[in-house]
């Protein structure tokens, strides 16, 4: 009678984390193997040899008989029966098995019960155990057992084949040692390893529950039915040397347990499994052990580390394969540690990846939303739409920081703006106001251009900031000619209303400024400072001595290849130690020109006025 027939199913016990399971069970299944294990023969009492021989129980003479052959005909090392018999049956037969298990190579079975939720109304106490042993303390400790007849218990191996199922049912530990009423009894296979491999007792450091690897299916092991054993229709050399298991994977006997390889398997597969899994201790072939906790701890810091460095540069969606990418080697990793660590938890990493992917990834959007806006509402009135497109689409963490930039500025004003405005009523002053600006401000939007301020009846861009511009110079001298035009055609309508004409005085010059987000926590405006700035509102002002409405300097000239300038001679600006040279674009006569891969001419050449 088999230990399930006794007990039923072993109340589960809160040993595991599922999903840690799940995924290891996923790694056993890639890589069981169907490689034979030489050293195993497994016996079984299966569905052909009950219909040949009879239904169970069997005699125990029979049973004894088929020991024998095993030891004798067969020249097995040694037999361990997953069986239990907890009671006589009054024949010759009871003697003769436990004469062999007393004086032969033979290792019976009994079962613990680990009832730790107190779902049975009485400790199961059956038959009489035996086999306790000093080699090993600690262990599980058990509320029950079914052991077997008095004179079956006496043989110095007994194995224990209690099992402890996962809260899914499935069996995925085993304990290597049962404790009861302060004894300690060895699991079924290590008492076959410790009784008949001709070598010392296996020293254990872990006497508690073992993972079963199952490195090896059932498919694995080499099974004969007991009843062509009985029948010695097998060849004995192929059984010699080897230990053998005997027990039954018939339906009927149900001892069957869900493993991580299949739903159904024989519990006498499972103790095949465990019996290979101590012999490759016992010959030192088990894989090198790994700090699989630490190993998963480690990965875990380094993907949140990385996170933290890469995903504000990324986008969400390259945020996301990222966190794949991360967990794929991960999996790769887990999959190749799970063998040398049976106890690290190899979702750890995907559980910090999941929570990077729920939490970090929306904070970094949510962040990159703050940091859009923040552009926009900074730049909407200043920079093209095209540049705020741009600059929001760009890796830099805060382009809008202080930094040097080569750079073109423009400033523009009203001649005679107190003049204009004196004699109007305040409606009219600042309908002039406003559309003297419109004509300033939509030719720098258009040409890519950068609003820095307003200075009354005036303004104030520079191009090259906060985006760099290849051909920042020519596009500040378009947008002056657009200004021009727009100025011209708004003093021709008013002439014809009555009105004094308009006149706009533009200054433009090219060099290297410092551009970026300036103020304090109260008011902040995007602007550019530097000497070339300077020199452009001064070049500003001196254009009231000169017919030209636009003045522009030496760096402007410069840097522009798609205009022409002539050169208006030099002047000493307001803050300047020495002359500036002054130039204008060359809209009449393209001679006497000023090219950018000109030689600017000195204070004293011909043509230059003084």
């Amino acid at each position: 009678m088999t230990i399930w027939s006794q007990l039923g199913y072993l109340a589960p016990v809160q040993v595991s984390f599922l999903p840690n399971e799940w995924l290891r069970d996923t790694f056993l299944r890639l890589q069981v193997s169907d490689e034979p294990d030489p050293r195993i023969l497994v016996v079984d009492i299966d569905e052909a040899s009950l219909n040949q021989l009879g239904p169970w129980p069997w005699s125990r003479e029979r049973l004894a008989h088929l020991v024998e052959i095993l030891l004798t005909d067969y020249q097995a090392r040694g037999v361990a029966l997953d069986i239990v018999l907890p009671s006589e049956s009054g024949t010759p037969g009871d003697a003769r098995l436990a004469l062999l298990a007393r004086h032969g190579p033979l290792v019976p079975a009994q079962a613990f019960d680990f009832d730790f939720a107190g779902n049975r109304p009485q400790p199961v106490r059956d038959g009489q155990l035996g086999g306790a042993v000093t080699t090993y303390q600690g262990g599980v400790p058990a509320t029950g057992y079914v052991a077997n007849y008095a004179a079956l218990a006496g043989a110095p191996h007994i194995g224990a084949i209690g099992f402890i199922p996962d809260p899914d049912g499935t069996l995925r530990r085993v304990p290597l040692v049962t404790r009861f009423a302060g004894k300690h009894y060895p699991a079924l296979g290590l008492a076959l390893v410790n009784c008949c491999t001709g070598k010392a007792p296996l020293a254990l450091d872990d006497t508690g529950l073992m993972r079963v690897p199952y490195q090896r299916d059932w498919r694995a092991y080499t099974v004969v039915s007991a009843g062509d054993i009985l029948a010695q229709r097998i060849v004995p050399a192929s059984a010699s040397g080897r230990l053998v298991i005997v027990g039954s994977s018939s339906l009927g006997m149900g001892d069957r347990v869900s493993t991580p390889l299949a739903a159904s398997r024989p519990g006498l597969g499972v103790q095949a499994t465990i019996l290979s899994a101590l012999l490759d201790r016992q010959e030192g072939s088990t894989p090198a052990p790994w700090p699989g906790r630490l190993l998963a701890c480690a990965f875990a810091l380094v993907s949140v580390i990385a996170c933290t460095l890469v995903l504000p540069r990324l986008s969400a969606a390259a945020s996301v394969g990222l966190l794949a990418a991360s967990s794929a080697l991960w999996l790769g990793l887990a999959y190749v540690a799970s063998v040398h660590d049976p106890d690290f938890a190899p979702i750890g990493p995907l559980g910090t990846n999941v929570f990077l992917l729920t939490v970090a990834i929306p904070y970094q959007w949510h962040q990159s939303q703050r940091r859009s806006r923040h552009l926009l509402q900074t730049l909407r009135q200043y920079v093209a739409p095209a540049v705020v497109e741009e600059l929001l689409r760009s890796a830099e963490e805060d382009p809008l920081k202080p930094r040097q930039c080569d750079v073109t500025t423009l400033v523009a004003d009203m001649e005679g703006y107190t003049s204009q405005v004196e004699s109007l009523p305040v409606a009219d002053a600042a309908r002039l106001t406003r559309d003297f600006l419109d004509c300033l401000t939509g030719p720098v939007i258009d040409h890519q251009g950068t609003l820095d301020k307003y200075t009354g009846d005036g303004m104030m861009a520079f191009w090259g900031a906060p985006l760099p511009l290849e051909q920042h110079a020519d596009l500040a001298l378009d947008a002056a000619c657009a200004i021009n035009l727009r100025v011209a055609a708004l003093s021709a309508e008013r002439v014809r209303k009555g009105f004094q004409p308009l006149r706009v005085r533009i200054g433009i010059e090219s060099g290297v400024a410092m551009a970026g987000d300036f103020g304090t926590s109260f008011r902040s405006i995007y602007t550019a400072v530097g000497d070339s700035v300077n020199t452009a509102a001064r070049l500003e002002q001196v254009a009231r001595d000169f017919p030209h409405n636009v003045i522009i300097g030496s760096g402007t000239v410069e840097r522009a290849r798609r205009h022409r300038f002539l050169a208006l001679g030099e002047r000493l600006l307001r803050g300047k130690e020495r002359p500036t040279p002054l130039f204008t674009l060359d809209t009449i006569n393209p001679k006497n020109v000023a090219s950018r891969t000109d030689t600017l001419p000195s204070a004293t050449a011909p043509g230059w006025p003084a």
